[in-house]
């Protein structure tokens, strides 16, 4: 009876799903064709010096760029009142331009790049939000990612099929070796030499005495694999999936787990590379706490306490571990019930993005696996990930998978296993993860698309009016999270709302003559850092969700919908604690 009744649910939700498909593809075309997009000119403003040959110029990742001669902002086809009157699009696509502004009392000459950019109102979201429905109303990402992007390319005012797949090349194809090819061969490679079945029963023996203590286990991983983002989830999926297995921790609170202790541990330990790479994004003329590299770094550290999503995130898992699930939803308490009593560690219908291969042990008769094969190579893992951070600023991940790999390889030859079984192995691996591969192609390309057609820009430019200050901080938070649920990334979050949201947090502290304008622009970053990990964490595109998602063998769908209700939970309390901190304090 239940074969029976799924049979026909799903027909009906792809009947469904093909309807939304052609209304969403049908209003893209519409758009298209009768929404003119509205140009504007996105400022970036750099701290500038003069170099050796007399030409202005700034630092771009410790490189030295020449900026030449900047034009007066009043003579510039990208400044706003140009744009506002031109009829047909720019021919400019970036300037850079020179003005005058009144900072501290005295009058100074400030440099600043204008990129044009456009954006089509409320319909830029479209994209994005049509992948978003259709992965639920489907339970097939793949559909969704796919209609997304059809949407997405059809409102590029320049169509380009080379800039549409530019997402994924080169940084992505790097993540796609790393996180789908290595990591899918040596997940294989573990489940055909039973390391992974070895390393669960070993703990088990001598650390773990129920569910309860297994989770505790995921949870300090979690922890102590602070660099954030995809890294970790992978790092703590491999890690714990066959020590929970083992134990009836359902997929659903198992990847609750890792992918809400991934970004926002990130957030609370900072000693990785987000400081670095914010502080870039947050210079704001006039503010003498952001002046500097080094100052933008300290007011990173300063505003760590701030972090209270991040925060709630983490203890939020960490109740979970105890089997404290009042907070955690229904979605969450059904599945742990489920797992406990019938030992189905995923519900009814699920369609895990780990394949079968990578969740079924097919080890030789005549191989006797061992805890150290899979210890050795995990602890290569990190130490190459650890050692690459102190010493060149990045953890070199393809190089630390790629020699676990091979290590795991060359001790499974050491102990006797033929060549052609080890190579089963490699090749079963990849098999397992090729939806998920082409779940996080699809992903990339989407949120390019979604950043090409201005729907992050499109949300800052509801902010271009006067804010109550109380009310700022929601504000961004907000805008922060539904840029980052429709491009699937913090980091890129990050790039599209903090150059825009910072100038304006400054600008309504002045205006508003606020008493602890430090604090109101701690806060304000705090909302905006905060909101992009929630967003990030909770999107379906995100590549920490799927690859929390593949890791932890979990639909999904199933823990987008089973995660959204805790980590909902924790971003209003944060928001609440945002405004009371900033209507209180300042």
């Amino acid at each position: 009876m239940q074969r029976s009744n799924q049979s026909k649910t799903l027909p009906s939700r792809l009947k469904r799903g093909a309807v939304a498909a052609v209304i969403g593809l049908v209003c893209a075309l519409a758009i298209t064709a009768m929404v003119t997009p509205v140009w504007v000119a996105q400022k970036v403003t750099y701290q500038t010096y003069i170099a050796a040959d007399g030409q202005a110029a700034y630092l771009d990742e410790g490189v030295e760029r020449l900026i030449g001669t900047p034009m007066p902002l009043s003579e510039s086809a990208l400044r706003a009142d140009a744009l506002q009157a031109a009829e047909t699009r720019p021919q400019v696509e970036q300037q850079w331009v020179v003005e005058t502004v009144d900072r501290d009392g005295e009058s100074r000459q400030q440099i600043s790049r204008l990129q044009l950019k456009y954006h089509y109102g409320p319909w830029s979201l479209l994209p994005a939000l049509l992948a978003i429905a259709l992965s639920l109303l489907t339970r097939d990402p793949l559909i969704g990612l796919f209609t997304g992007i059809v949407a997405g390319a059809s409102m590029l005012v320049d169509f380009d099929p080379a800039g549409v797949t530019s997402g994924a090349t080169p940084g992505a194809a790097g993540v796609l070796v790393l996180y789908l090819w290595l990591l899918g061969g040596l997940m294989g490679l573990w489940s055909r030499t039973g390391a992974a079945k070895a390393f669960a029963e070993f703990m088990t023996d001598h650390f773990v005495r129920g569910p309860k203590s297994a989770k505790l286990v995921a949870w300090c991983l979690g922890v102590v694999f602070f660099q954030g983002g995809a890294i970790s989830a992978v790092l703590v999926g491999t890690t714990v999936k066959p020590l929970t297995d083992q134990h009836n921790i359902s997929h659903e609170e198992l990847a609750y787990i890792v992918d809400s202790t991934a970004s926002p541990i990130a957030a609370v330990i900072a000693f990785n590379g987000w400081p670095v790479y914010v502080q870039a994004l947050i210079f704001v003329p006039g503010a003498s706490f952001l002046a500097t590299d080094a100052d933008r770094i300290a007011f990173f550290f300063n505003s760590v306490p701030l972090s209270f999503y991040a925060i709630l995130a983490v203890l939020g898992t960490l109740l979970l571990s105890l089997d404290i699930t009042r907070f955690c939803g229904p979605g969450i308490r059904r599945a742990r019930l489920r797992a406990r009593n019938t030992g189905q560690l995923d519900a009814p219908g699920a369609t895990p993005l780990s394949a079968r291969q990578l969740q079924r042990l097919d080890v030789p008769g005549d191989y006797r696996p061992h805890v150290i094969e899979f210890l050795l190579p995990l602890t290569l893992l990190i130490g190459i990930a650890v050692v690459s951070t102190a010493i060149g600023g990045s953890p070199q991940i393809i190089l630390a998978f790629a020699s676990a790999l091979v290590l795991s390889m060359a001790m499974a030859l050491f102990k006797g296993m033929r060549p052609r079984q080890i190579m089963q192995g490699f090749g079963n691996g990849l098999q397992g993860v090729v939806v998920a591969s082409a779940v996080l192609i699809l992903a990339i390309v989407l949120g390019t698309l979604s950043n090409a057609v201005g729907g992050g820009l499109y949300l800052m430019m509801l902010l271009s009016a006067s804010l109550p200050f109380w009310i700022a901080p929601l504000c961004l938070q907000s805008i922060a999270i539904v840029t980052a649920l429709s491009t699937g990334t913090s980091w890129g979050t990050f790039a599209i709302v903090l150059p825009l949201a910072m100038p304006l947090a400054w600008s309504i502290a002045l205006s508003q003559g606020l008493d602890n304008s430090l604090l109101f622009m701690s806060v304000c970053f705090a909302a905006v850092l905060n909101g992009s990990v929630y967003g990030d964490q909770c999107s379906p595109i995100s590549d920490t969700t799927i690859l929390s998602s593949m890791t932890t063998g979990c639909d999904l769908m199933d823990h987008v919908k089973t995660q959204i209700v805790p980590a909902s939970a924790a971003a209003v309390l944060a928001a609440m604690l945002w405004t009371i901190t900033v209507a209180v304090l300042v």
